[in-house]
């Protein structure tokens, strides 16, 4: 077998958690309070007790502070690229009624789901064999390392694969990321078993793509594989249709012509969908009929974030793959004017190293004469245009030559965005870039550096022109995020409400967009552990922490306001006792000797991760004493119990069954550190 590349340093997964990243002057959501504007920070003293508050502004004349400790109750506002959000007024019902809105939204959503689950369940399925020494032959043939979270995703395939009923499993995740061959590794097993397998895809160029990756990684085996599209003739078309019906094909890559009535299959095993949303409402009536009866497996480039595959589990089943293949580097992003020799310097590097070029240019009108001119800058070049105005088979031969490697350069609208993957193709130039919305600059990008070759994306914007700010920010956004799983950061505008529209149905997206994408997720997360009857989840709820102690950080130690911010999100998110020292030892190695007010906060946000984990839903000081609240129906284990009364005798007091409470007398002077002492008793 050929050696598989070897990794070059494991990386650390940097999906991104979640979308707290605020800055002054952006909208955020309050989960009581609703949507506001967010100000800054300011240091308030109350009853002799300093501590940071985050000023939002609401409609009218009203702000809110909220306290530095309690940021997990407001996240940043995600909603389309650009569209600013209503702001909610602080009195009257309003956000309220939009929240509940929302949620029977969700509610109707999850419940839907749910039964079609439990029907599915209901039906009797295929069971495939457990893996053969074939399958192990395959498998070993792929000349990568496969990512953690290929593997799982491949587990988790195969294990629905082997039940006796039919498996409905989407698998999410970014460009490049690895989906066709977990996609692959399902085919193989499917038929092994002596099953029919099919390839749906939303575009003939697709179908073409995915035909030759599969054929190329099938060839060592003796099964027939097959494209039905329109790159076959009529003849040809009736003659895999008769092969389909008697079996002699083995598996097949085709377009919504697979959809037709005269297509038929003697034991269809396996269906792969690429795509889905991108098929229209009668194929996917079709496709819904074809789900009752063979196992489904269903691609989607919808990049997935925590939240929302934290929403999703237990009703819908689904692999995220938020991990990058290894070997690949992130691409190189350049922002400049528009000159001729800014283009011909690039085309040339590129093509210097046999490789070829995207040139982007959303106008129809004028893109001819940017042919010529770019001709007339490189005249040896080999040059291809399209357009959505093009033909669909005249577009199609355009976009072969260049798949093909005839044309050096292809110039194009934003026809390229979605579906094409060509590894030879590591230059992109966007012209007008200040023109594209952000989510739309990352998908364009996403057509480079899919390969091991170093890529390069130039953003380039008409010579002397003053961008307007939010231009600007996309811009500067853009280059920022170069590295890869940035998807889920960019996606902070509009790609994930997009996205999420598109795995949901795009009748929630409006109601995502009246409470913002985190909100949104929250709600549906609780609608179905509601509908499961089961608790809150964990990651859902928040602990009150009423405790008379300065915890802030002091602009005399940080004075940037938005590094301090950034410190503030840091230490919100710190979910261990390692993640604590970490960010101790950061800020003593970066700021010097730490002021025991941030001691204080970094404690407490240690112990509110702490107090979760054991159902502790307030903690508060009266007088000499420390109570700590649980939530309804928590239970307390002898063993905890048993260590309580070990350390603290007779000055621990606990009361109440099904909500249970335990009140101890201080120790200590440092009360966040003695709260953690004594939440470590439960293990």
């Amino acid at each position: 077998y050929r050696k598989k590349k070897s990794l070059v340093g494991k990386r650390k997964n940097n999906s991104i958690r979640n979308f707290s990243d605020i800055q002054a002057g952006d909208f955020v959501v309050h989960e009581i309070h609703g949507i506001g504007k967010f100000i800054g920070i300011e240091t308030i003293e109350v009853l002799g007790v300093s501590k940071d508050y985050l000023k939002v502004k609401y409609a009218g004349a009203d702000s809110l502070y909220i306290p530095v400790d309690q940021m997990n109750l407001i996240q940043k506002y995600i909603g389309t690229d650009g569209r600013i959000p209503k702001i909610s007024k602080l009195s009257g019902t309003e956000w309220q009624k939009t929240k509940q809105k929302a949620k029977m939204a969700v509610m109707d959503m999850a419940k839907d789901i749910l039964e079609i689950s439990a029907a599915r369940m209901a039906r009797e399925g295929h069971g495939f064999q457990e893996d053969t020494v074939w399958q192990r032959e395959f498998e070993d043939m792929f000349p990568y390392e496969e990512t953690d979270d290929q593997i799982r995703a491949i587990a988790e395939i195969k294990g629905d694969m082997e039940k006796p009923i039919p498996m409905d499993r989407l698998l999410c995740g970014d460009v490049g990321y690895g989906k066709t061959e977990v996609a692959a590794r399902a085919l193989f097993k499917c038929l092994a078993d002596g099953m029919q397998a099919a390839v749906l895809v939303p575009t003939t160029l697709l179908a073409n793509q995915h035909y030759y990756t599969l054929k190329d990684r099938f060839e060592h085996f003796p099964f027939k594989v097959e494209m039905l599209s329109r790159f076959r003739n009529e003849a040809e078309q009736k003659e895999i249709i008769k092969d389909l019906k008697s079996g002699k094909i083995d598996m097949v890559i085709g377009t919504h012509r697979m959809l037709s009535d005269d297509v038929d299959f003697k034991n269809l095993g396996l269906l792969v969908i690429d795509e889905e949303q991108r098929f229209g409402v009668k194929h996917k009536e079709k496709i819904k009929s074809i789900k009752n009866r063979v196992d489904v497996l269903t691609l989607s480039a919808t990049p997935i974030p925590r939240t929302l595959n934290m929403s999703l589990v237990g009703i819908k089943s689904m692999s995220v793959i938020a991990e990058p293949p290894e070997e690949r580097y992130p691409v190189e992003t350049y922002i400049m004017e528009m000159r001729p020799y800014v283009v011909k310097t690039a085309i040339e590097k590129e093509l210097a190293r046999g490789g070829q070029v995207f040139v982007v240019f959303n106008r129809v009108k004028g893109i001819q004469k940017l042919a010529g001119d770019i001709s007339k800058l490189i005249p040896d070049a080999k040059i291809a245009v399209g357009h959505g105005q093009m033909e669909e088979k005249q577009l199609e031969d355009v976009m072969m030559s260049f798949v093909s490697g005839e044309k050096d350069i292809l110039i194009s609208t934003t026809i390229i965005e979605t579906g094409i993957d060509i590894s030879n193709a590591n230059t992109i130039i966007i012209v007008d870039a200040d023109k594209y919305g952000l989510s739309q600059l990352y998908q364009l990008r996403g057509r480079v550096g899919r390969s091991t070759r170093k890529a390069y994306a130039y953003l380039l914007y008409t010579p002397d022109k003053v961008l307007t700010e939010l231009a600007e920010k996309r811009l500067k956004a853009i280059r920022d995020f170069t590295e890869f799983g940035a998807g889920f950061k960019v996606a902070m505008r509009d790609l994930e409400i997009r996205g999420a529209g598109n795995l949901l149905g795009t009748n929630q997206s409006g109601h995502m967009v009246d409470v913002g994408y985190e909100m949104y997720c929250k709600l549906l997360a609780e609608a179905v552990a509601e509908m499961k009857g089961e608790s809150t989840p964990a990651e859902l709820r928040d602990v009150d922490f009423e405790i008379n102690v300065s915890a802030f950080i002091p602009s005399s130690y940080i004075e940037d306001e938005e590094m301090r911010l950034d410190i503030y999100k840091r230490i919100a998110d710190i979910d261990s006792k390692d993640d604590a020292a970490d960010i101790t030892d950061e800020l003593l190695d970066r700021f010097g000797d730490i002021p025991k007010q941030t001691i204080n906060l970094i404690n407490i946000s240690y112990a509110k991760k702490m107090a979760i984990k054991n159902e502790i839903q307030t903690i508060k000081t009266v007088g000499d004493k420390i109570v700590f609240e649980f939530y309804e129906g928590a239970m307390l284990s002898r063993e905890a119990v048993a260590k309580i009364s070990d350390v603290y005798r007779m000055k621990a007091v606990i009361y109440g069954t099904s909500k249970p409470s335990i009140k101890i007398t201080k120790f200590k002077k440092d009360i966040p550190a003695e709260i953690i002492d004594f939440l470590s008793l439960f293990g």
